[in-house]
């Protein structure tokens, strides 16, 4: 080989290790505080481990924390600000509001990462590694977090309207809230196990249980109703007990595994949002991942784990952009 061809390859190289250094540069990366602060994740851990302790159901609160962070502007701890002049919060959103819990859990956390390891650590990525250890705890997988996340200056009450999932959503309206976050419908089945743990409210689904139609009833899925028969012994039609909450899978709350995708294909699914992945799969294509988790967990896991890293990258703030709050609630005024 002559020396000019050598110097060409030599060239082309270097250019494409240049190149793949600055799109890399910015980017989430995993042990990204190895040397700011070593011992990040095992506050963050060891703190949510005393939270769901006290309180088991703070574990799925936590996990939905970072869900419905990611899905209005990106994962960028937007929905941890309280309303200031500038903007409203996101907590006052109809999704979230006198919903949305474990705030004082991240503040707890974010005031102990802030005494050993000051401006260091964002809330953005506060929210994404208590999301991995709330699932780890109650027998689900571990993963890397890929962190460097930074925090957003503003909340957005608008999109937080707009972009969080309702439960009496429909298919439809499920794929097009996830497809707009450049998540896809193997994310949408995978990411709707996160309801193996925790519970709702009997607003959320007390309508669907008192319908007279057979709503849910199609080729694939049937009604049950035992099921709802427990249900009204829960919700009273009267309204009397509307904030009281039910397990979102009564067999199994406590702990993550794939008794959700049971739930599903045996027509006991809490909300109309979950049931509509059976009912309302014309192709098919959902009602087979359905019936793959639900035959195989680590299966389920690994699709789990895959999307949970996807969503978690979803308009992150890094580099220069945003900033480290001090407090997760208030953008920093110094």
């Amino acid at each position: 080989m002559n020396m000019g061809k050598m110097s060409l390859i030599l060239l082309v190289f270097i250019c494409n290790r240049i190149e793949a250094l600055n799109f890399n540069d910015g980017n989430l990366l995993p042990h990204y505080y190895k040397h700011s602060c070593p011992h990040a994740e095992k506050i963050v851990r060891r703190n949510v481990e005393i939270a769901v302790l006290k309180d088991p159901r703070m574990a799925a609160s936590l996990l939905r924390l970072h869900f419905h962070d990611c899905f209005v502007m990106g994962c960028d701890a937007s929905v941890l600000l309280d309303n200031s002049v500038a903007f409203l919060s996101e907590k006052q959103a109809v999704p979230n509001l006198n919903s949305l819990r474990g705030f004082e859990v991240i503040d707890r956390i974010k005031a102990i990462l802030e005494e050993a390891c000051p401006k260091i650590v964002s809330c953005a990525d506060l929210l994404a590694i208590a999301a991995r250890d709330a699932v780890t705890l109650r027998g689900g997988p571990s993963w890397k977090v890929y962190l460097g996340r930074k925090d957003s200056l503003k909340a957005s009450l608008i999109g937080a309207n707009q972009f969080l999932p309702a439960p009496n959503s429909s298919l439809e309206t499920l794929i097009s809230n996830f497809a707009v976050q450049g998540l896809d419908i193997g994310d949408l089945v995978a990411l709707s196990g996160s309801h193996t743990i925790g519970k709702s409210r009997c607003t959320s689904f007390k309508e669907r249980i008192y319908s007279r139609s057979i709503d849910y009833e199609g080729h694939h899925y049937k009604r049950n109703t035992v099921f709802h028969r427990i249900l009204r012994t829960i919700c009273p039609k009267s309204g009397r007990r509307d904030d009281a909450v039910v397990p979102l899978d009564l067999t199994t709350s406590a702990r993550f595994d794939n008794r959700y995708y049971h739930n599903l294909i045996q027509g006991k699914g809490l909300l109309t949002s979950d049931n509509v992945l059976m009912s309302q799969d014309v192709e098919g294509k959902i009602v087979k991942q359905v019936w793959a988790y639900a035959s195989d967990e680590q299966l389920f896991f690994r699709s789990f784990v895959e999307s949970m890293l996807k969503m978690g990258n979803i308009n992150v703030l890094t580099g220069g952009e945003g900033e480290i709050r001090h407090n997760c609630r208030v953008v920093n005024t110094w």
